[in-house]
């Protein structure tokens, strides 16, 4: 393991599924909004329930941008590292990947009865 960290909503089944995804698929810990340290609760932003985080060493990625990063670590698609190099020349990519990600998470009730788990314990 890295010891680099996705932070998540354990109160949400879809958002327990992805992180649990990609903590199977790449190098990260993840940890629910309930199982934080002193440390890292510390380090998130003051609002830091209103979206998913990913904590390195030197780096704190929120909301789109932690998701980006998930996806990369665990190469999904294929190439996503370099694919995410790409876009990022453009500028309108962030305030893309930011609202994609505001889509996604304002319809987890519902996207939620595709994919879903009620924790990692399982």
């Amino acid at each position: 393991m890295s010891g680099d960290v996705l932070v998540y909503d354990d109160d949400c089944g879809f958002c327990t599924w992805w992180a649990d995804y990609f903590a199977r698929r790449s190098d990260l810990d993840a940890v629910g909004f309930g199982g934080l340290t002193d440390e890292q609760r510390d380090r998130l932003p003051e609002d830091f329930e209103s979206c998913a985080h990913l904590l390195t060493d030197d780096a704190v990625y929120s909301c789109g941008a932690a998701a980006e990063e998930a996806f990369a670590r665990a190469d999904i698609p294929p190439g996503s590292r370099d694919l995410t190099r790409f876009f990022r020349q453009f500028d309108d990519y962030r305030r893309l990947r930011e609202r994609l990600y505001r889509e996604v998470a304002d319809r987890r009730d519902v996207l939620g009865l595709f994919v879903s788990k009620d924790g990692l314990d399982d």
